[in-house]
Formats: structure tokens, C-alpha cells, sequence
């Protein structure tokens, strides 16, 4: 197995990927819109991908948060909202807003497990600030440490209630960066001690077996090296003061905040200490140049991949999702009530 996660180019496999994908045998793959046509087409999709390797137990992941991170989109799957509508109701009834966030991620979650899909890259854990680039914006669970931890830990917990699996993103934290990371590199020069607000929710929920970290350079850790590619950053920030010892995925490499060529900056995600290089874009060049570039996954990566297999749970024998948008709406209707 390589220590990979990759993209698929359409909604269903080509001969080429079916092929490559047996003899490289990935961590895991990650859908985006181009691969969610209907309910059917993409349990489809997730089944072979499961026939592939041999095993119910696979890394088939996505961005379903809700709002404008949504890959599975109406007619054919809800719209959910984003992150900023739970942090609003925690301002007046902050367990309405739990309870809310716990519900809506539980109906996410049922939908994916329909499907096949087994990990979510939700929920966003970094605080928001005035300066926050909209890439984060409205995903945002708060601008006060407590408040993300307390509705991200909501989001982790809904989900799992659905067998699906959630990831602490951006590590360590995206609320500070003031540009897109898709397009360029974003430089944080705060002080170690100011970061400690960042962090913060990333230590309260650092025993989840799943994080990602952020193209983001933090010039009070490593002047010249975004976290991805940081021996310092994740070492001894990520390891060390948050305490996260899951498995790290790095954010998408294909990113413009990264420089090299794909596989040269998976090579260097890897060095730096990322367990898992996540490489979007379905690109078959480059795919098999990071396969051959790989090494073997390591044996700490393995015991952290199988913690991430052993919390993926069974679907839900109930996958309706009526009774639970119900009640989200409900609880997301207080503040008009009180107006």
C-alpha cells in the first residue's frame, strides 16, 4: 500500500484507473462533483473501488460540508448549510446549536454511508477572525477556541453516529491566512504566543484518528516551509503541543500555495512527517509518478490507517433523514423566534 489518496476522473472508473489503482493500491480515493451523478451511478462507483482492494474497510472520502463545500448537490442530494448558521445560534442557545450541528452532520453522514463513502473532510476546526480569507469564511465554526471545539466535536460526533468519519482541518489552524491556498501562499506572522488561540480546538479533539494540515507558512515555527512541508511545524507543533498523533493527510498537493512539480511536493509532504499525500485532480501522470516516488507505507502510518478503519461504523439501518433536518431547523429557527 502507498501512503496516497487519490482523485478519480468521472463517474465511473476507466480501464486505466481500475488497472493502476489495483497494482498501486492507494490509502484511499477522494470524490469530488465530477463523480456524483445519482445515488446509484456512485454506489456504483464505491463498490468497485471496494472490489478493487478486497476489503470493506477503505478510505473513500469527500468535502461534504455543507453550504458552498458540497460535492454531492441538489436535485439529487439536500442542500445543507454551512458552517456560520450553527455559529450564530451559539451566540443565544449554544446547546441549541450543538445539538443542531450533531443532527445536521449525523443526515450528512447518512447520505454518504448510502452511498459508500466512509470519511468526510469535515469539520473545518480553524477559528475565525476579521481578517479571515472567505476560502474559510462562512465554513467557519466560530471565531472563540471553545465555541469550534465545542460545535466541532458536535459535527464529529453526528457523523459517527452514521459509521462515517471526520477529519480535524486545517491543522494548525486556517482562520489567520488572508488568501485563497488554491491560488497562493499564505503568511502567517503571528506570535507563538497568539497562536495558542489557534491550536486550541485542535488539542480539545487531538484523540480523533484523522487530521489535515494546511499549505500556510507560520513564521514564528518555520520562516520558509508552509505546515505540509514543515519538519518543525508538524513535529512539534501538530505531534508535540496539540497532541495529535492520527493520521495526518496533507491538504490537496495539487494546491498553487505549493511549489514543484506534484510529485516532488507529495515527496516533501512526506519527509516533512504527512502520513498520507491527498492528490486531487485525477491526473493519471501524476499519480504514477507519486506512486513510483512513494516508499512503502510506514508501520506507524499502518497502526494510524487502521485507527481510521477500525471508527468507520456500519450504515445506519434507518438512512431516512426527515426526522433530523426536522429537528435542525427547528433548533435553527430560536433566533427568529426570539426576534
Amino acid at each position: 500500500m502507498i501512503p496516497a489518496i487519490f482523485g478519480i476522473s468521472g463517474l465511473e472508473l476507466t480501464a486505466d484507473e481500475r488497472a493502476f489503482f489495483k497494482d498501486a493500491d492507494p490509502a484511499g480515493y477522494i470524490l469530488f462533483a465530477r463523480n456524483c451523478g445519482t445515488r446509484e451511478q456512485l454506489r456504483r462507483l464505491t463498490d468497485d473501488l471496494r472490489e478493487i482492494h478486497g476489503r470493506d474497510r477503505l478510505i473513500v472520502s469527500i468535502d461534504q460540508e455543507g453550504g458552498r463545500v458540497a460535492r454531492m448537490k441538489p436535485p439529487e442530494w439536500p442542500k445543507y448549510p454551512a458552517g456560520e448558521a450553527f455559529a450564530k445560534l451559539y451566540e443565544i442557545a449554544p446547546a441549541s446549536a450543538i445539538e443542531a450541528a450533531r443532527v445536521n452532520a449525523e443526515a450528512i453522514a447518512r447520505e454518504l454511508a448510502m452511498v459508500g463513502i466512509s470519511v468526510d473532510y469535515h469539520a473545518p476546526f480553524d477559528v475565525r477572525r476579521p481578517e479571515t480569507d472567505d476560502v474559510i469564511g462562512d465554513r467557519a465554526l466560530g471565531s472563540e477556541p471553545m465555541q469550534v471545539a465545542a460545535l466541532g466535536r458536535a459535527v464529529l460526533d453526528g457523523m459517527a453516529r452514521a459509521g462515517v468519519v471526520g477529519c480535524l482541518k486545517h491543522m494548525p489552524g486556517h482562520g489567520r491566512a488572508t488568501c485563497d491556498t488554491h491560488k497562493e501562499l499564505p503568511v502567517v506572522t503571528a506570535s507563538d504566543e497568539e497562536l495558542e488561540i489557534d491550536i486550541e480546538p485542535f488539542r480539545t479533539l487531538s484523540a480523533h484518528p484523522l487530521g489535515m494540515s494546511a499549505h500556510i507558512v507560520f513564521s514564528a515555527w518555520d520562516t520558509k516551509n508552509p505546515a505540509t512541508l514543515s519538519e518543525t511545524v508538524i513535529g512539534d507543533v501538530i505531534r508535540g503541543r496539540i497532541g495529535f498523533d492520527g493520521l495526518l493527510l496533507s491538504d490537496d498537493i495539487d494546491m498553487q500555495a505549493l511549489t514543484g512539480s506534484i510529485p516532488d511536493r507529495g515527496a516533501a509532504a512526506l519527509a516533512a512527517g504527512c502520513d498520507i499525500i491527498l492528490n486531487c485532480w485525477a491526473k493519471m501522470d501524476d499519480q504514477r509518478a507519486i506512486a513510483e516516488r512513494s516508499p512503502s507505507m510506514s508501520e506507524k502510518t499502518k497502526l494510524r490507517l487502521d485507527r481510521v478503519h477500525d471508527a468507520m461504523g456500519d450504515a445506519p439501518d434507518d438512512i431516512e433523514t426527515g426526522e433530523l433536518l426536522a429537528k435542525r431547523d427547528a433548533l435553527l429557527a430560536i433566533p427568529e423566534q426570539a426576534a
